[in-house]
């Protein structure tokens, strides 16, 4: 007995602070993202009102404002509730399942259960490129989907890497905020659009002859500017939130599998697979673990600013940093 005291007491004090160091990285920012999607939420309201309320004076019809307020809590409604699966029927996912897909499955299931998250479940986009992402509303209704290419190319050690990414977005509720920017930035882009058209097409020169042709003409600058600045606002900010959710899911993902390697070695292969995917979009190009254009050469200080993900060298350097 008194040998074997000491190794129970050893167990207990490895043990615990592990646990308690990944769920802690896990599950740190969770509370942030959920205001930050409050945020979102908040911003995408005041955008579409002052859209609205502009376009309202511009065509004296206050119709337009009560309907730009309806229709942005509709697609609030939408985008929270359907995001997920929007974006799934974007990228032409199919699910699998434990008798589809074992070994996927058992990876994925281990990692869940290390992380203290429910089994997600699992999607397969029918694509030779190397990629993956992670949807839902919340870690009850995750969804993780892969390629076909990432489960042929990858190694069980890489692909462990990958899925604990993805896997770090579900426990730091990153899924939701990104998830939801799809349907509301794309949203905002084409309503500014369609005032913008409007205008061009004559319909905001009304009433100059009644005294307020000044004014009117303010307003309708004030129009063509909202118009074009609102998406582009929206993207920056849908960027924004991608760029720093990424470094956070590669440094969760290396210490929930407790082996960054296998992550940055599958980073490297992701990188220099320069496969086209038929099934990205650019309103859904963030979500996946790397830009899925690599056709695009992003080398200006203007491309840079609209990059959809950190430079891939640079989570590499930072991941096997950890390794030393």
């Amino acid at each position: 007995m008194a040998v074997a005291e000491p190794a129970v007491g050893e167990e207990v004090v490895v043990a615990a602070p592990v646990k308690k160091h990944n769920m802690a990285t896990l599950y740190t920012h969770k509370s942030s993202n959920i205001r930050k999607t409050y945020l979102l939420f908040t911003l995408f309201f005041a955008v579409i009102i002052a859209i609205g309320f502009v376009f309202a004076q511009i065509y004296g019809n206050s119709n337009i404002l009560y309907f730009a307020v309806v229709f942005s809590c509709f697609m609030s409604f939408i985008s929270y509730w359907y995001s997920d699966k929007i974006v799934l029927s974007m990228a032409g996912a199919v699910p699998v399942d434990r008798n589809s897909n074992r070994e996927l499955y058992n990876i994925i299931e281990n990692l869940a259960i290390t992380a203290g998250l429910p089994v997600p479940k699992i999607y397969i986009v029918n694509e030779p490129a190397l990629n993956a992402f992670a949807t839902g509303r919340n870690p009850q209704n995750a969804v993780v989907c892969v390629t076909r290419g990432l489960l042929e190319k990858l190694n069980k050690t890489e692909l462990e890497g990958v899925l604990a990414h993805e896997l770090s977005h579900i426990g730091n509720r990153d899924i939701l905020i990104s998830t939801i920017a799809v349907v509301l930035v794309g949203f905002i882009s084409i309503l500014a659009d369609m005032f913008l058209r409007s205008m061009f097409w004559g319909g905001g020169r009304r009433r100059d002859s009644e005294g307020g042709g000044q004014a009117q003409a303010i307003m309708f600058l004030i129009g063509i500017t909202l118009s074009i600045l609102a998406p582009i606002s929206a993207t920056l900010i849908q960027l924004a939130i991608s760029r720093k959710r990424e470094f956070l899911a590669d440094t969760s993902g290396a210490l929930l599998t407790r082996y960054p390697e296998g992550l940055a070695s599958a980073l490297e292969k992701i990188g220099k697979d320069i496969t086209p995917m038929r099934a990205a979009k650019n309103t859904t190009s963030h979500l996946w673990i790397d830009d899925p254009f690599p056709e695009k050469q992003r080398t200006s200080w203007l491309h840079k600013l609209f990059m959809t993900h950190p430079p891939i060298e640079e989570r590499i350097k930072i991941l096997r940093g950890m390794s030393v």
